[in-house]
């Protein structure tokens, strides 16, 4: 049985602590918050007494086998990007898996520390977009691997939040349709700074791009409220994820609460799904692909971080092909100040 623990204990934390009904080979037995109230109310919650406020004390005390870092990537009070100090705490204590929330990063500094952090660490650090593990996004890929739609000539994906919030969600399932095929080439435009200075995932309002793909596959992306507004019954900016795989015999298309697809052998067919149900199992399977990955070098993690770094910097790209009016080469090496560039421009 592998023991973790947990680092932030606020709403989105009680996700991953939930999933814990469905794993069988992890237990949560210790978790580490600074707000006291919230420390005390969650462990209660859920039933766990190892508590902490320091998280250097938790690591050196608890050793765990995985950490889940679910915070925010910024801290409100003081506007500091917090991803790589955690994530390289975690590294220096020799933690052997960590779960990182999305977005991996937010800018170009950031993102450039982590990749540093990426070729160093021996901690198998995975990114929190467990969309990949949904029941029903599942069947729909095993119908396009097996070649069910046929050849894919075109992807359509949108999420209705900004592209920090949820682009990482949408790039990491046009990823998983591809085969992991490498982005080589972005052309974006975006609008709206008044997120910018946001206390939690500043970015623009609004981004759209098109990306070309190692594979020759082509993607269009669409974040923000006015740039996806189909395909979702529910109206808030969050209730709104998709992805639609069209290939030379048919399509398929994943939707936050319903699905369709079109096969030569079937026909059209499609449904609703419930997507509360299928997420709690979904993080539950991405938890247990961890322990895979400690159990097996060569099982590696879908959304391990190389991987994730690599989709988050389509986001960045999308970004400074807004900034400059041209198509950037991808991977992108971004400049540091990009935030202050996107405030100025926009």
């Amino acid at each position: 049985m592998y023991k973790t623990a947990m680092l932030g204990c606020g709403g989105r934390a009680r996700g991953h602590a939930d999933a814990y009904r469905f794993v069988k080979r992890g237990k949560l037995e210790a978790i580490c918050d600074m707000n006291v109230d919230r420390l005390n109310n969650f462990g209660d919650d859920f039933n766990i007494y190892s508590r902490y406020t320091d998280l250097d004390e938790m690591l050196e005390k608890e050793k765990p086998d995985v950490l889940h870092i679910v915070t925010c990537p910024v801290l409100p009070s003081s506007n500091e990007r917090i991803r790589y100090p955690l994530m390289k705490q975690a590294s220096d204590h020799g933690v052997p898996a960590a779960v990182v929330e999305k977005p991996v990063a937010i800018e170009g500094e950031d993102w450039k520390q982590i990749a540093r952090l990426a070729e160093e660490t021996k901690t198998k650090f995975v990114v929190n977009t467990q969309l990949d593990f949904h029941p029903k996004n599942l069947e729909l890929r095993k119908d396009v691997v097996e070649g069910r739609i046929g050849e894919i000539r075109f992807v359509d994906a949108s999420a209705r939040s900004m592209p920090a919030e949820q682009g990482a969600h949408v790039l990491q399932l046009v990823s998983s349709y591809i085969d992991n095929s490498r982005p080589v080439q972005v052309l974006g435009q975006i609008s709206e700074g008044k997120n910018l200075n946001s206390a939690s995932h500043p970015s623009p309002l609004h981004a759209v791009g098109h990306v070309l793909y190692e594979n020759g596959v082509h993607v269009s992306l669409a974040f923000g409220t006015e740039m996806a507004q189909m395909a979702s019954d529910d109206p808030g900016i969050y209730g709104h994820k998709r992805v639609l795989v069209a290939g030379t015999k048919g399509f398929i298309h994943w939707r936050f609460s319903s699905w369709e697809r079109s096969t030569l052998e079937n026909g059209y067919e499609s449904g609703p799904l419930n997507y509360g149900e299928q997420d709690v199992v979904a993080q539950a399977n991405f938890t247990e692909a961890i322990f895979d990955w400690l159990d097996d070098e060569n099982n590696v993690h879908p959304t391990h971080l190389k991987q994730s770094l690599l989709e988050f910097n389509v986001i960045l790209g999308m970004y400074y092909s807004g900034i400059t009016n041209e198509i950037i080469e991808l991977p992108f090496e971004p400049s540091d100040g990009l935030i202050d560039v996107l405030q100025e421009k926009l």
